[in-house]
């Protein structure tokens, strides 16, 4: 888990708090040297939530290719219990249970180059054909839980038939491929590929719970972000308006502009 930002932020007389959701969805987790607080657990958010007090406003950033889909689907119901405004911004990825927790905001921002990736819930189990039926059983149950976030989200943008055949074939989708189907709102600008967006990918490709088909789209993911620490995304272009006016012609130019609101 990667702690290169803090984790909860409170900004603003409005009280806004501000959670980052980076690295794998984990509860807390026992070490060589004891137990170690995860701080994207169900747990770390809803103490975060407390602490913090009423707040107007709860942006959480998510940076993760998923994990413990308990941990995730306990977190989208929390921020959904809110009467605060919530809104998700995707930073690099939303995988999995990660894109389950996005499915919680009131408002979705991805950025152009950003990514979800879909598919039903999956883990390992050992016992007899008794214990393998019962966890059969127990993933369906799941996996209607997480296609109830999507379909509440998307609303008439995407059916059950659709979402079915989606997460059956392990659906990676761009920000265009998201917003089609209402699991986003809005698409901004590309950001900048930092190291740790690099870092997580890579450290996912070693999660447990990382499927194939997460790991073909994490590679393709690190692949592209390799490209684009190469060569970054160019500036917008600056429209003619923007150039600096002059002392000579500015009432001309600054006429100019404002003619048809005269």
């Amino acid at each position: 888990m990667l702690n290169k930002r803090f984790n909860v932020k409170q900004q603003g007389e409005n009280k806004v708090l501000e959670i980052y959701l980076y690295g794998e969805i984990q509860p807390d987790y026992d070490s060589f040297f004891g137990k170690v607080e995860s701080k994207t657990s169900a747990e770390y958010v809803q103490k975060a939530i407390n602490e913090a007090g009423p707040v107007s406003e709860i942006k959480v950033y998510i940076n993760s290719c998923g994990g413990y889909v308990e941990q995730g689907v306990a977190i989208n119901n929390i921020l959904k219990r809110q009467s605060a405004f919530v809104t998700v911004y995707i930073d690099a990825f939303a995988y999995s249970v990660a894109s389950v927790i996005a499915m919680a905001g009131d408002k979705i921002v991805m950025p152009s180059n950003t990514t979800m990736f879909i598919h039903n819930a999956m883990w390992d189990i050992f016992g007899n054909s008794k214990d393998l039926r019962k966890s059969a059983d127990d993933l369906d149950v799941i996996n209607e839980s997480t296609k109830a976030a999507y379909l509440a989200k998307a609303g008439d943008k995407l059916d059950k038939t659709l979402l079915n055949e989606l997460m059956d074939k392990e659906t990676f989708l761009s920000a265009e491929d998201a917003l089609k189907y209402g699991l986003c709102d809005e698409i901004t600008n590309p950001v900048e590929v930092t190291e740790d967006s690099q870092e997580i990918a890579e450290q996912s490709l070693k999660s447990h719970y990382c499927t194939d088909g997460a790991k073909k789209a994490i590679k393709q993911a690190i692949e592209h972000f390799a490209e684009q620490r190469k060569s970054p995304p160019a500036p917008p272009a600056k429209k003619p308006d923007d150039e600096p006016l002059d002392n000579k012609d500015f009432f001309e130019k600054l006429s100019e502009r404002f003619k048809d609101l005269i």
